[in-house]
């Protein structure tokens, strides 16, 4: 049953020329004083949120985006400052890219972050994507199989530090402690300190090419399907639940899952669709030489990958796909509640801020939601 109603906010700056026939994304280079944009849009938004009682404010971990796509480098030190200008909003890292940090600083920045804020941030990981950061950074990720045995380890370091009174780590990148003498004695543990007050820590995953859906699945984090057609939808819930079964832990269809959709609400579906198609168009323009268009065909087959279409989709295709709703809100209404029928035990919903959509319209459409949809949903229970 869906109980609570988030935002995810890449951290684009105010785009204009948007969609297809726009500036292409490659071309985009703005200054400084241009990019520091998102952080006003970010206080704007998290106030807006908070005074409309969403739930959570989703944000990406990205580095060096000239191009004004996604602007936050650092989501903890974000979540804390947002949270001093608010009162109940929480705060989510969607995601920190955890192979461009050390794993204890991760952990430890973390952890006082939980502390300042009374635990309004929720902690996300991520394998990340984008090769001039994860790369830059020292870490691989063209090498899909080294990125994986690295994150995992780190992961390992992480669940370790969050969950254990001391302990100590020795694998193929990290030895923890060092091992070095230290007032007198030979280091052979450590402890994080501080540790987070709310334990155990909530940790969230997206879902994407679904290539880490069963580590996550069989470690219990839980996981972020975003803009994805519902036949992919449905096989990534299906496969997480059936997964999480086999380590114990049974689960309604859609548990300790969240969908994340893009919407736009007006008059008509039409209008909807006529609206919104620049902002849809800009986020592909950006996003599919990434691979990540999660539209599907009639087989359930991902966009860009063997036997699937490789270009980038329509809104009216995402329409179809229930990756977008467009049009009235007792439709939406309506939209939510097959949603909840399908998959009984989804609790969360996560709404797009569409690339290039500017503040003010954005801001509208969430006043919108909140008043004429949201209620139909909040306060079950």
């Amino acid at each position: 049953m869906i109980k609570r109603f988030s935002v995810l906010y890449v951290g684009q700056i105010d785009l204009e020329n948007t969609g297809l026939d726009g500036t292409p994304a490659d071309e985009r280079r703005y200054p400084n004083e241009r990019l520091v944009g998102a952080y006003d849009n970010a206080v704007a938004l998290a106030k807006h949120m908070d005074e409309l009682d969403y739930y959570c404010l989703w944000t990406a971990e990205h580095h060096f985006q000239r191009e004004g796509y996604e602007c936050f480098p650092n989501l903890i030190l974000l979540g804390v400052h947002l949270a001093g200008l608010t009162k109940r909003l929480k705060f989510g890292g969607a995601f920190n890219v955890v192979p461009m940090w050390h794993p204890l600083r991760l952990a430890e920045d973390f952890a006082m972050a939980d502390i300042m804020t009374g635990g309004r941030l929720i902690f996300g990981v991520g394998r990340g994507y984008h090769s001039r950061e994860v790369e830059t950074f020292g870490a691989p990720v063209i090498d899909n199989e080294a990125n994986k045995e690295l994150f995992e380890e780190q992961m390992e370091i992480i669940f370790k530090a969050f969950n254990e009174d001391s302990f100590s780590h020795k694998g193929k990148h990290y030895t923890i402690p060092a091992d070095v003498p230290y007032r007198g004695y030979q280091l052979k543990d450590i402890t994080l300190v501080p540790k987070p007050i709310n334990n155990p820590v909530e940790i969230w995953q997206p879902i994407a090419s679904g290539r880490t859906l069963e580590y996550i699945a069989r470690k219990g984090i839980k996981g972020m399907v975003a803009l994805t057609g519902e036949l992919l939808v449905n096989q990534l819930f299906s496969s997480y639940r059936d997964i999480a079964a086999e380590e114990g832990r049974e689960l309604a269809l859609g548990q300790d899952m969240a969908l994340g959709i893009g919407y736009y609400i007006a008059g008509s579906q039409q209008e909807a669709i006529n609206t919104v198609r620049p902002y849809h168009d800009e986020r592909y323009k950006w996003f599919a030489p990434f691979g990540f268009v999660r539209y599907t065909d009639s087989q359930g087959r991902a966009w860009g990958t063997p036997g699937a279409p490789s270009r980038a989709p329509t809104i009216e295709e995402g329409v179809e796909q229930k990756v977008w709703y467009c049009g009235e809100p007792d439709g939406f209404i309506q939209f939510l509640r097959d949603i909840e029928e399908r998959y009984p035990g989804l609790e969360d919903v996560v709404l797009q801020w569409p690339e290039g959509m500017p503040w003010l319209e954005y801001k509208e459409q969430l006043s919108r939601f909140a008043k004429d949809v949201m209620p139909a949903f909040t306060g079950r229970g």
